[in-house]
């Protein structure tokens, strides 16, 4: 259920099983880990310089499929912590942009791959959040994470307590993902916007990336982030793209970024 393609320096990467909303199963969750370990091997190569992922049908991604699940069998945190987490972990160590485009559900599992992303672009009618009330479970996949950090407790328990789901738009509003757009919209929007990027200037993108990441997973303060951040620059200095950046803004015209050193 999981396909990859890679062209023009982008690896596309789909959840394709639209008559179960791409829920995912121990196999499907092997493949997908398998799709980013092949995005990452393109990345070493200099084939991947950016990561699109997306579902197909009406639905991104509706979380665990629990179709055949036997509860009093289940060992939940065993599926979550060898199955699961291992693989927000490679989506979200990938060393390049990484983007998600999401419509319709968005529900546990689903939205852990949303958070293990960079960057993602929601339908302003995607629906978002933790319907786990319903099932006698308690929001996963980084969830609690994300809700407390972009919303504060008390939202974050409102919407666990009472199963709401937050629309996309609302979802942006909040400041949990990037922009919203009419569903239609969604994935051209999406593809170009990562095709923009993949002939941008990959090696200060990485280096971004990882700045970033010191900030939200290490709590790096300010001074300490712009100590980091003077670092990089000077390591980007030596590069092929800073040159070729700073060369075609002083002869006016658009750079060609090859994303190499």
């Amino acid at each position: 259920m999981i396909e990859i393609t890679v062209e023009n320096g982008v690896a596309e990467i789909v959840l394709d099983a639209p008559q179960r909303m791409n829920a995912l199963d121990d196999a499907a969750l092997a493949e997908l880990q398998a799709a980013y370990e092949r995005a990452a091997a393109g990345v070493e190569s200099g084939e991947v310089r950016a990561v699109l992922l997306r579902g197909e049908g009406r639905g991104f991604c509706a979380g665990r499929d629990i179709s055949a699940v036997v509860p009093a069998e289940d060992d939940a945190t065993a599926y979550l912590r060898d199955r699961v987490t291992p693989v927000l972990r490679a989506m979200s160590e990938i060393p390049v942009p990484t983007f998600a485009a999401v419509q319709g559900a968005c529900l546990g599992v689903g939205l852990g791959l949303a958070i293990a992303t960079d960057v993602v672009y929601v339908a302003e009618d995607a629906k978002i959040g933790s319907p786990f009330a319903n099932l006698g479970a308690t929001l996963d996949s980084g969830g609690h994470w994300l809700f407390t950090e972009r919303l504060g407790a008390h939202r974050t328990l409102d919407l666990i307590y009472t199963a709401e789901l937050l629309s996309g738009a609302e979802a942006v509003q909040a400041g949990l993902f990037s922009r919203a757009l009419p569903a239609d919209e969604l994935l051209e929007f999406t593809r170009a916007k990562v095709a923009q990027v993949a002939s941008g200037a990959t090696l200060a993108f990485r280096a971004s990336k990882e700045l970033v990441a010191q900030v939200r997973d290490h709590r790096v303060g300010l001074w300490e982030s712009l100590g980091a951040e003077n670092i990089a620059q000077g390591e980007l200095c030596g590069t092929a793209d800073y040159a070729e950046g700073f060369q075609a803004f002083q002869e006016k015209r658009k750079p060609e970024f090859t994303g190499r050193g």
